[in-house]
């Protein structure tokens, strides 16, 4: 991993880029985020779909988030130990390996019509990512002043949100409009070619990143990495609690996220097939991809724990209008938190590893590892939608979103 120099105390430096270099690095890693956004986020077309193949209820539904974000919390840890021993490189070509394996793995899940199969294929893939995660984050942050650290890493998860924008669109056309009256097998074989193309892309990719002279930043992680042990980290408060957070914002992104789809099918809400609600689930990742093109320009003018507060506080207030609403204001008040998450994950992200110093690289897989937030907190929305109605569940990243105008507003400020 990566320190990010402080005045606070020593770290180390990373070598002297030039401009070029700079560009380079930021345009191949930024296809990166592209790609994990997309893949993530065909994760909520998978949600309805293996619902209705299997017949499943929301709990067991949820254990799709569980088993791809679960990875994140198993496997974060050994990534940034690969990463600092490999290289920001070599970790990235092996995360998109891993990848195109899990993804390969969908097409026997299909031909086995199994759930365990296609639990296990998500977690080899969400492994994966995992890597990617681990290598790109603090990867962006160094590529240039630290004090605009967040300005780029909002900039660089605009293009994830693009990702997360397309998948609906695509994954809801290529999956769920071909399956309408056909049989089990039939349906899950819909997955087969969507996933066989992902497999190509991301091979492919790996190809091309293994190619690519990228800047060497090894020697930053071997000297990040060693000096300092996990327990430290743990001991820094604005740290922890910015663990707590992005698990909140991650479990709260990805639960309404999960549920859009029955959300929208719901008749007091818009009462939408599952195939026209698809289309509905890109708006809901474009205001993310939104946000974050105007959050990198507006945190080089405000703060980012201060615009971090006001969107967390901005969610709560829409998740309270898509709980209690009704009809197509319901269903646009849910879809605009998209807007408001945007700036979160950088965010929290850049406040979290600040004035860190040698701990940054055990920083990073902290907050990698709180990612995790994602498995469970779809999980509990789950329990909550099969008790009230999934409208009703919504109070549950509510919730979240609260903690996280704390964090913005205080604790990301205690030392």
């Amino acid at each position: 991993m990566v320190a990010i120099p402080t005045a606070g105390g020593p770290a180390p430096q990373a070598p002297p880029m030039s401009a070029a270099a700079r560009r380079t690095g930021l345009i191949v890693v930024t296809a990166l985020f592209f790609m994990w956004g997309f893949i993530t986020c065909l994760n909520d077309i998978l949600v309805p779909h293996l619902k209705a193949v299997f017949d499943l209820n929301y709990v067991r539904a949820s254990l799709i988030q569980f088993c791809f974000f679960g990875a994140y919390f198993i496997m974060s840890f050994p990534a940034g130990w690969l990463v600092s021993r490999w290289g920001y490189q070599t970790g990235m070509v092996t995360g998109l390996l891993t990848c195109g394996t899990g993804t390969i793995l969908f097409i026997p899940a299909a031909d086995f019509l199994s759930y365990a199969f296609f639990l296990a294929a998500l977690f080899v893939l969400a492994t994966g990512v995992t890597l990617l995660q681990v290598a790109a984050n603090p990867y962006v942050s160094v590529l240039g002043a630290p004090e605009t650290a967040s300005s780029r890493l909002n900039l660089a998860q605009a293009f994830n949100s693009l990702g997360t924008t397309i998948a609906p669109f695509l994954g809801g056309w290529l999956i769920l409009s071909h399956v309408n009256g056909t049989g089990a097998l039939a349906q899950a074989a819909a997955v087969k070619g969507p996933y066989l193309l992902l497999s190509t892309l991301l091979l492919l990719l790996a190809g091309v990143i293994h190619q690519v002279k990228l800047p060497h930043l090894r020697g930053v992680e071997e000297n990040a990495g060693h000096q300092e042990t996990f327990a430290h980290a743990l001991k820094v408060p604005h740290l922890v609690l910015g663990a707590v957070g992005i698990f909140l914002y991650v479990g709260a992104e990805v639960s309404i996220g999960s549920y859009l789809i029955n959300f929208m099918g719901e008749p007091g809400v818009a009462g939408f097939t599952p195939e026209r609600a698809a289309g509905y689930v890109g708006y809901y990742w474009m205001g993310a991809m939104i946000g974050r093109f105007i959050g990198s320009a507006l945190t080089q003018r405000i703060g980012a724990g201060s615009l971090l507060a006001f969107n967390a506080a901005a969610a709560a207030l829409l998740c309270a209008a898509g709980m209690l609403g009704a009809g197509h204001a319901a269903m646009w008040a849910v879809l605009a938190i998209g807007l408001f998450n945007s700036v979160m994950f950088p965010n929290i992200f850049t406040l979290g590893i600040a004035r860190l110093g040698r701990l940054t690289g055990h920083g990073s897989s902290l907050l990698i590892m709180a990612i995790v937030g994602g498995a469970l907190v779809p999980v509990a929305m789950g329990h909550a939608a099969d008790l009230l109605g999934v409208q009703h569940s919504l109070f549950i990243p509510a919730l979240c979103y609260l903690y996280i105008i704390y964090y913005g507003l205080s604790g990301c400020r205690k030392k």
